[in-house]
């Protein structure tokens, strides 16, 4: 796909400066002792309602790597697990340390549950977490490195502003009740957050932080493998989606009447070498400590190769105590899914030089008409509920 010819600006952007982000927040009393994560006490799944395969929205099944497609959204934490993992995040140093700024978000925490949140650490990493994440996406998952576990979304707004947001959305609401919210909406899909995508890594699980009880819109839009949208609600407070977003084209909605929207994103990987891996780190590279994140993606890439090589080795090995004849067409396959692997992973490690921090270039996909004008009917779109 190409790219969309955008001027890129002339040096970094800052990193943004909240203090307080949220005037609660600052309140909030840190914990007198480490609080550990237990699954008996911190984790409070319950099972997706509806879980969407690739083939239900127009994808085949072999498109990712795995036929499950997005879930709708579930209780996956605690009340407990979520106020300790926010007490975690408003942590001084995770705000002056972990902050990123970009064209496309004004504030992102990255890179920082290893160092200064063993809570949230644990919470994604332990297997019993990792189970429910794998059995809800239909494939063996793992965290895609530490550097993206937790990857927090800040949205905060003024007293004012909310109390605007929720006046337009009452006085809107009259208008758009015969569709009971199916239609498409001035609020939700004017401005989204950001725009049509894909994700860096083959999945990712969106956990919502902030209370949502106000919350308008906040959906997740798919374009379907037949070019239709299709809405998928946006999780509760504590609640999570499971989306195979690396291989689905997709958009956040803007989400109103709440002062603030946080969510936790953390990225996941096959655990197994042999599955087809094309992470790709576009939309991260410019926000990220490139040394940290090529560290990861260099290291566990290795592994895979590596992995994979001895396979192929053991095989040729026991091919040849039977006394049977060289397969040269399979090897020679072999060797050109290797070199294919090296030179996406050499792509990707972009010198440090080329990339221009807080800028992230957004891929040209044609828009999809989803919005009404002031004085017409909106025509209706599917929504998963």
């Amino acid at each position: 796909m190409a790219a969309v010819a955008t001027q890129r600006p002339s040096s970094a952007l800052p990193r943004p400066h909240f203090a307080p982000i949220i005037e609660h927040a600052t309140a909030q009393k840190q914990a007198q002792h480490v609080v550990r994560f237990d699954p008996k006490q911190h984790l409070a799944y319950q099972e997706p309602a509806q879980i969407l395969k690739m083939k239900d929205i127009g994808y085949t099944e072999d498109t990712g790597v795995s036929p499950i497609a997005v879930s709708q959204p579930f209780q996956l934490f605690s009340p407990e697990a979520i106020q300790q993992m926010r007490a975690e995040i408003f942590k001084k140093e995770v705000m002056e340390n972990c902050s990123y700024s970009s064209n496309l978000a004004a504030c992102q925490l990255r890179g920082w549950t290893s160092k200064y949140g063993p809570f949230t650490h644990d919470a994604w990493h332990n297997p019993e977490t990792l189970a429910i994440i794998s059995k809800v996406a239909g494939v063996d998952l793992i965290p895609w490195s530490d550097y993206e576990v937790a990857h927090i979304n800040l949205s905060v707004k003024t007293d004012e502003q909310t109390k605007e947001e929720l006046a337009a959305i009452n006085k809107q609401k009259r208008f758009f009740a015969d569709d009971e919210g199916i239609a498409g909406c001035p609020w939700e899909d004017d401005k989204p957050i950001v725009g049509w995508h894909t994700d860096s890594y083959p999945f990712v699980c969106v956990l919502m932080m902030s209370d949502c009880t106000n919350m308008v819109g906040g959906e997740t839009a798919l374009r379907t493998g037949g070019g239709d949208v299709i809405k998928v609600r946006g999780p509760q407070e504590g609640c999570a989606v499971i989306m195979q977003g690396r291989y689905i084209t997709h958009q956040a909605l803007r989400a109103l009447g709440a002062k603030e929207r946080i969510t936790a994103v953390t990225s996941f990987r096959p655990r197994s070498p042999y599955l087809k891996d094309d992470t790709e780190l576009r939309t991260v590279r410019p926000i990220s400590d490139l040394s940290e994140l090529y560290y990861d993606f260099a290291e566990y890439r290795l592994e895979m190769l590596e992995e994979r090589l001895r396979k192929e080795r053991k095989e040729i090995m026991a091919r040849r105590r039977v006394r049977k004849s060289f397969d040269t067409l399979k090897h020679k396959r072999f060797l050109e899914e290797s070199i294919d692997f090296l030179e996406h992973t050499d792509k990707e490690l972009v010198e440090d030089s080329k990339v221009i921090s807080g800028y992230i270039e957004e891929v040209d996909i044609p828009d999809v008409v989803v919005c009404a004008s002031e004085d017409a009917r909106p025509s209706k779109r599917a929504r998963v509920e």
